[in-house]
């Protein structure tokens, strides 16, 4: 690893480092990935097959350090494939638990759209409470536990809509979309020679930081101070949520307080230890998209939650 200070933002910038040897042209998805780790929250990616998800998240997972695990999402997945299961032992006549790929400290679970909800439910008090409870007993997870998840768009074949219990354990969920046609080629030049079975440790992707630095760096990130009128904007903002026509469901309270985890998050990884208007409007919209639901005859009309998202932004005063 480098000398430099192990701050958020030093993190920040050794994760792009070290993300970019494996992936082009995701610089906002990966400073995203560090916010939402930093805030001690999960992260959703939503996009078309074939747009490097999987392996952004591999190479976030590589460069993070730690425990890793992966679970491919399929309809016939049970959740003891997910959590463990006990396991009879004939030399001492009793069962003993064999934990499952979510004792991780870095989850990549792939494709989870493609599994039905009971075993997309597995997932919920590990990500809520870090632990699991399987035949009674309740098992904790590493420190610090972290999902990242794929999922195709919903109108795709075999997929199943997430649970909004589910969604709402997620902090952030990013839209990543086909890239533009210089990055594109960039993407090419990179790739065209790689041994499509490489590894991003093979494509130079080194671990530049460990759980212990990530536990730390996100104390430091609660202790970012907020302005007292940030608290009354970010009510605003939610109140408008569940003004705005194009909406049915506006976002709940508890919108309110992962949206201001996330800024003070971005903060930190900005290199400051106080919020500004700036942080919270930053995170607005991959916090909140996916914790508030849009009139059905919007969406035949092609509008999105992120034109709605983006209105009540431009339309709610900013503390100066």
């Amino acid at each position: 690893m480098e000398s430099e200070p192990m701050d958020a933002a030093g993190l920040a910038r050794r994760v792009a480092g070290a993300v970019g040897h494996a992936v082009v042209g995701m610089e906002r998805e990966v400073e995203a990935a560090v916010v939402a780790l930093l805030a001690g929250g999960h992260v959703l990616l939503e996009g078309p097959p074939g747009v490097a998800k999987t392996l952004l998240v591999r190479a976030l997972a590589t460069a993070l350090g730690g425990r890793f695990g992966r679970i491919q999402f399929t309809p016939d997945l049970m959740p003891a494939d997910v959590t463990g299961t006990g396991v009879f032992h004939p030399g001492e006549g009793a069962f003993r638990f064999q934990a499952g790929p979510v004792f991780a400290q870095v989850l990549l679970c792939d494709e989870i759209n493609r599994a039905p909800a009971k075993t997309q439910s597995a997932l919920l008090e590990a990500m809520q409470e870090g632990a699991v409870t399987v035949d009674g007993r309740r098992h904790p997870l590493p420190r610090p536990f972290t999902v990242f998840a794929t999922q195709n768009p919903v109108e795709h074949e075999g997929t199943y809509p997430l649970p909004e219990a589910q969604l709402d354990r997620f902090l952030f969920k990013l839209l990543v979309g086909y890239p533009e046609p210089e990055v594109e080629a960039l993407l090419l030049a990179a790739s065209h020679g790689r041994d499509e079975l490489s590894s991003p440790a093979d494509l130079g992707v080194e671990a530049v930081a460990s759980p212990e630095v990530v536990l730390a760096l996100r104390e430091s990130a609660r202790a970012v101070a907020v302005r007292a009128d940030l608290f009354e904007y970010v009510v605003r903002l939610l109140g408008a949520t569940r003004r705005e026509g194009r909406i049915v469901l506006g976002a709940s309270p508890r919108a309110g307080v992962m949206l201001l985890r996330a800024a003070k998050a971005r903060a930190a990884v900005q290199g400051r230890d106080f919020v500004l208007p700036d942080d919270v409007k930053a995170v607005f919209l991959p916090a909140l998209r996916h914790r508030v639901t849009l009139d059905p005859a919007e969406e035949i009309e092609g509008a999105t939650t992120d034109d709605a998202l983006s209105a009540i932004l431009d339309s709610v005063e900013v503390p100066r």
